[in-house]
């Protein structure tokens, strides 16, 4: 299963979060960008409750994250 989730963070955090989530189990991709929102992130995950794990226990418990906004891929 892939997804791209789109993290909004706080001023100054984006290359932070970022990078500490280039880390996490299952995401292939992280990039810090201007714009709104602040870091886009590739996910392949092997099922929704990998995918629940990465995103709510692990991404938007990173100090600066404000909100998530997730997308999976249907092809």
């Amino acid at each position: 299963m892939r997804a791209y989730v789109l993290v909004t963070v706080g001023p100054g955090k984006a290359r932070e979060v970022a990078k500490k989530v280039q880390g996490m189990p299952g995401v292939k991709m992280a990039n810090a960008c201007w714009g709104d929102p602040d870091v886009y992130v590739v996910a392949e995950v092997p099922s929704g409750d990998d995918l629940n794990k990465l995103v709510i226990e692990k991404i938007q418990r990173l100090d600066g994250v404000g909100r998530t906004s997730t997308h999976i891929a249907v092809e």
